[in-house]
Formats: structure tokens, sequence, C-alpha cells
């Protein structure tokens, strides 16, 4: 239940505001720890990725990010680009763009999410969605998909706004008799691309999925020119307290205004900004690397070494155990 769940305990925050805080936060901490701390804010703009810059190139990973999975072969379902987007939007809560690539973290999120939802496809199936070099896509989300799940402290399980409006679809069918079934699925289908549009936004940072759908139905009756005032205060809402009510309706507004009021992707920044990463990124984290590759080694070396002495330590136990066995028969 979301009452219960890690992601109302550790991933629900107060309203953009909080989310916004916390990025510039993150982006000021990366600055300092990487030789910008003593930097007049002139160098530091010129030197490393702005929040603002990060911001637009956030938002260009996460359309980027639905429309592979709107095109992905075999096709995904609705959820599982849900809790996709979820774990990208958690992690750089937390993370700059400059310290992880949002392109491999926006494969690595895609790829743990269909295992999670158990959305079937091997890791072959799903790199043949990509173009370019597919076994260094694999290398690279096979790497990162631990480090990922470290990241969100194994809060994988995402609870997403689809399952709650089936929920009032069948309510609203079987409770409300004044709208006909044909008008009720044609609200459905708005109410589905309302969600796929609010993944754009912060919506599932700050709201209940069920408050979510409930916008998501309401926004789209009023579209087609229904109302479900009675519906709301006479069944969905009935016997609720007033102070209940108001605290629902606030939130349901709140939620509609960022939906529609998201700014766009600003496409035309996002090849400047990235050639700028370029120069500022993190290099111990760049697939493409030396001090990656080598420190990629050096694990592999060091998983090598643990193998090694686990086997001679299964060797020595086998060979004394062969030597107890002798000097018994004796």
């Amino acid at each position: 239940m979301f009452s219960t769940s890690t992601q109302k305990k550790h991933w629900t925050f107060t309203g953009e505001t909080q989310i916004t805080q916390n990025k510039k936060d993150t982006n000021h901490k990366y600055v300092n720890k990487h030789g910008g701390a003593n930097l007049d804010d002139e160098t530091k703009e010129k030197k490393y990725l702005t929040f603002t810059e990060e911001r637009i190139l956030g938002r260009h990973f996460e359309h980027v990010l639905r429309e592979f999975c709107n095109v992905f072969q075999p096709p995904m379902p609705k959820y599982v680009m849900g809790t996709a987007m979820c774990y990208f939007k958690r992690f750089y809560v937390k993370h700059s763009v400059m310290d992880y690539h949002p392109k491999d973290i926006m494969l690595t999120c895609v790829y743990l999410a269909s295992k999670v939802e158990e959305f079937n496809v091997s890791i072959t199936q799903f790199v043949g969605n990509l173009k370019g070099d597919r076994d260094k896509f694999t290398n690279i989300i096979l790497s990162f998909e631990l480090m990922l799940m470290k990241k969100l402290h194994y809060h994988l399980t995402v609870h997403n706004p689809y399952r709650p409006l089936e929920g009032l679809i069948i309510d609203l069918k079987t409770r409300y008799k004044s709208i006909e079934k044909s008008r009720i699925e044609k609200i459905r289908k708005l109410a589905e691309d309302f969600l796929d549009k609010s993944l754009a936004s912060n919506v599932s940072l700050v709201f209940a999925p069920s408050q979510i759908a409930l916008a998501a139905i309401l926004s789209s009756a009023e579209n087609d020119k229904v109302s479900l005032d009675s519906y709301m205060s006479d069944v969905l809402l009935a016997g609720a307290a007033p102070e209940d009510v108001k605290k629902t309706v606030y939130q349901i507004k709140r939620i509609r205004y960022m939906v529609s009021t998201q700014e766009p992707v600003q496409k035309d920044q996002v090849g400047p900004i990235q050639r700028k990463l370029e120069h500022c990124r993190n290099q111990e984290n760049n697939p493409d690397s030396e001090i990656y590759k080598r420190k990629l080694q050096e694990m592999l070396d060091d998983e090598d070494e643990i193998q090694s002495q686990k086997r001679m330590r299964i060797e020595e136990a086998e060979k004394k155990a062969e030597q107890e066995l002798v000097l018994g028969v004796i």
C-alpha cells in the first residue's frame, strides 16, 4: 500500500520548492567537490553546469526516456515507463548530471524498471532497440545497474497512478449511472493521456498515485464537457469531513496546475550544454574514460583475487579432510 510504502516515506516531497532546493544543493556540492570551492561565480558558471543547465538537460533526457519507451519492441506497458521515470527523477533529486551522465542513467532506469515490473526482456532484446554499439550499451547498463539500485537505497517498488485510474473507471461504471459507458471509455483515453503528460512533471514526487489518477479523471471529464461534481460529492467523498474534501480539491488543483504548466523542452540548448558537460563531468563515472576503465579493471581483478582465495581455501579444506580420513583409516 502507498500509505506504508518507501515511496511515501522517502521519496515524497512537499512540492516543487523542496525538489528545486535539493537539486540546487546537489549542483553546489558537486562544484565545490570538484575544484570550484574557491572560484568566483562567473568562473564557476563558465566551467561547470549551472542548476538551470542541469534542469534543461534532465528534462531533455526525460523526453528521450518517454520516446524510447513508446517505440520499444515488444510494446512496453505504461507502468514500466512510469517506474523508469520515477527512478530517473529520484536519482537526479540527489545526484548531479555532472556526476552521472543522464544518457547512461536513463537506459539503466528503463532496464531496471523492466525487471522490477516483470516485463521480461533479455539484455540482448533490450539493446536491440538501440542504435549504435550494442555491446557498449550492454556493458554500461549492466555495470551501472547495481550502482543505481544502491543510490535508490533499494527502494524499487513504485506505485504508479495507472492502477488507481483503472479502479476509478470501474467505480464510475458500477456506482455512477449518470454517464453512459461509452462516454466513460472516452474519459479513460483522455485520462491516460493526462497521466502520460504528467510523467514529464514532478507530480509523482509530490502526490499519492490515487490523487494523480483522480486529477486525470476530473481533468479529462471537464475537457469532454462532463461534470463529475455529483460523483465526487455523493459517491467518492460521501461522508468525508469538510476539511478532507477541501484538502482533496486543493491537491487536485495543484496536480492539474503542475501538469498543465510544464516548461517546454529546450532542444536548441541541449547540444551546447552536452558539449560543456564533457569538460566538467566526473570522469570516474564516464564509461569512455581511462580512469573509469582502469577502476573497472581493478574491481574485476579484486573479484578474481577473491574468487582465487576462495578456491584455495576450499582446496585446503578438502586436502585436510582427506588427510583426516586417511589417518582415521590407519
